[in-house]
């Protein structure tokens, strides 16, 4: 939930019951998050938990220290939402402060917003202006991102998981093909999402088309390949960019590839050990991006770029670039024996 929200639960813990009951009141959370000074987190208080006070025979102006839940339930920031909500259902709480390692409270997770999003402010732009030549011929009268899957476009499926976590604006970069998107997509008004395009003269790589955005984007912005088909939570994405401050984030996948053949390690002429088929483990590039609206200063409308020097640009210029390390199920539909495993994919889901 935004800072500004969840800051206003914070409550000191030399606070009176007279000024918890205000609290509660103008939080409108339901909980009071009474911390320390430097913001560590002591305890949670509820309503409830003042009843049962006043019921003992405090009064208003009584300290609220006796009342205080000393050992609320707690959550790091990098948990993600499915877990939150288990143990928010398991422990029958609707309200779920975060705290970091050092237990300073850094924001709170209410069973409401997390079942039904608000909606964000953010942009998402996604890349659909690619020809799809490695998907011959299903591209040749039909560009990649508009292949139908499970009855209806990649990019389609794309916006709807997207629009279900609250982003409602939405730019796709077009290049080939580009006019069959637009008649399917037209202003967004049938998904009830706003949807704008960038016309790419030329093939503009994965980042280049970024440079024609106009106005800039005033918040950090999502940016996603349209062949990309995946799980991934964007809002997740998105918070956990905000969160590290950084310039520029990638969602990396773990990739194993393990060697079809026992390896010699060996030192000039010597053997030094052996590895029966070793497995290598690299993180590779998702396709799905957050950058600052600070990002697009490397960039020049019109000029050709991949987000891979996109992100070299920044490194130099000192902006921190971090990477989003995703489990969900992935997908780059870019060769023929992609689009068949996703089409089957599609039909293995239940309803």
């Amino acid at each position: 939930m935004p800072e500004k929200s969840w800051r206003k639960a914070l409550l000191l813990a030399d606070s009176s019951l007279r000024q918890a009951i205000r609290n509660l009141d103008d939080s409108a959370l339901q909980i009071a998050l009474v911390v320390s000074p430097d913001r560590t987190l002591l305890g949670t208080l509820t309503d409830g938990d003042i009843r049962r006070g006043l019921l003992r025979g405090l009064d208003l102006d009584s300290p609220l220290t006796s009342i205080i839940r000393r050992e609320p339930l707690v959550v790091p920031p990098e948990m993600n939402r499915d877990m939150v909500l288990q143990l928010m259902h398991a422990n029958r709480i609707h309200q779920l402060p975060v705290v970091d390692e050092t237990r300073h409270v850094i924001g709170l997770h209410l069973w409401d917003e997390l079942m039904t999003p608000g909606l964000r402010p953010n942009l998402m732009v996604i890349m659909a202006g690619g020809q799809g030549s490695r998907l011959r011929p299903h591209t040749e009268n039909c560009p990649k991102p508009m292949l139908p899957v499970g009855g209806k476009p990649m990019l389609e499926h794309i916006i709807e998981r997207a629009k279900a976590e609250g982003f409602h604006r939405f730019v796709l970069a077009i290049h080939y093909l580009g006019h069959m998107i637009e008649d399917h997509f037209g202003d967004g008004s049938r998904w009830q999402v706003k949807v704008e395009y960038l016309r790419e003269e030329s093939p503009l790589g994965t980042a280049g088309a970024l440079g024609l955005l106009a106005p800039r984007p005033a918040h950090p912005f999502v940016v996603s390949n349209g062949d990309v088909l995946t799980d991934i939570r964007y809002a997740e994405l998105l918070d956990f960019h905000c969160r590290h401050g950084a310039a520029a984030t990638m969602a990396v996948r773990l990739h194993e590839w393990q060697h079809p053949f026992g390896v010699v390690r060996t030192n000039g002429v010597d053997i030094v050990g052996f590895e029966e088929k070793p497995v290598a483990r690299s993180h590779i590039n998702a396709g799905i991006y957050v950058l600052e609206p600070t990002a697009l200063d490397t960039l020049s409308a019109g000029e050709a770029c991949d987000m891979p020097t996109l992100f070299a640009r920044l490194q130099e210029g000192a902006a921190r670039t971090i990477v989003y390390p995703m489990h969900e199920p992935w997908l780059d539909v870019g060769r023929a024996a992609d689009y068949s495993a996703a089409q089957e994919k599609m039909r293995d889901s239940p309803a």
